[in-house]
């Protein structure tokens, strides 16, 4: 019976202490969201003083290579937070990918409390600099971070490895995503921008370009390809072990 009582008492101690640092990685990427936004709003009141819209206003060299190595800091800073939070390494991802979430969905909270913005979930927004700008409509980086926290609860429930065809799935399924929200810029940068593709490298300014760029059109055909191979992997990943949880217990 001692036994059986100290088994009891020490799981709940891990379920408080898991529950514990939960609550502080959701406060962290909140922080992070808030600190995410407030950059946000001060290049904004540098570049875009009557509000933001495209065609997108050229951004200093410096500032653009400033701004990309912000959101490659922005990166350590999240991996860190996992790996320092996590016990196994589906633990790490599971509190990379929640942080990340959490990180995404407030910023554009903090962004509308400040700005008002966006004025719609199907808004037009840079979401990341890395390798090019990406861009898509606000909804989009929103359905990957459902899916981001929805992953990240199976994960740290379960503590159980990724297999090696949920890892190719998960991520032809993000690369597909990505490509989604490059496809359009890179098709303009490639034919219509006499500079070409932004790199850090580049003499010239982001968004430097006789022909200033517009959105033309989101591909919803691959976002959606890539959604379904994401949530493919999450869902395959949760009841392959929520059936090995179940026959234990």
């Amino acid at each position: 019976m001692s036994n059986l009582k100290s088994h009891k008492m020490e799981k709940q101690n891990l379920k408080s202490s898991l529950l514990k640092k939960i609550s502080w990685l959701i406060l962290f990427s909140i922080a992070m969201g808030y600190l995410e936004s407030a950059v946000v709003v001060y290049l904004r009141a540098i570049y875009y003083p009557d509000g933001f819209a495209f065609p997108l206003t050229p951004i200093d060299s410096t500032i653009a290579i400033t701004e990309f190595f912000r959101e490659v800091a922005t990166l350590v800073m999240l991996v860190g937070i996992g790996i320092l939070t996590g016990k196994s390494s589906a633990q790490r991802l599971g509190f990379f990918l929640l942080s990340f979430a959490i990180w995404d969905i407030f910023y554009y909270i903090f962004l509308y409390i400040i700005l008002s913005w966006p004025t719609s979930l199907l808004t037009w927004d840079i979401l990341f600099l890395i390798p090019i700008p990406w861009i898509g409509p606000v909804i989009t980086p929103i359905i990957v971070s459902i899916l981001m926290i929805i992953f990240s609860y199976s994960l740290v429930y379960f503590n159980k490895k990724l297999k090696r065809l949920d890892w190719i799935i998960f991520i032809l399924g993000s690369l597909i995503v990505i490509t989604s929200w490059v496809f359009d810029f890179l098709n303009f940068s490639t034919k219509k921008a006499a500079n070409g593709v932004w790199t850090l490298t580049s003499k010239h300014g982001l968004f430097e370009s006789p022909v200033q760029y517009i959105p033309n059109s989101f591909n919803w055909y691959i976002f959606m390809v890539g959604i379904f191979l994401i949530a493919l992997a999450v869902f395959t990943y949760y009841v392959r072990n929520y059936k090995i949880y179940k026959n234990g217990n």
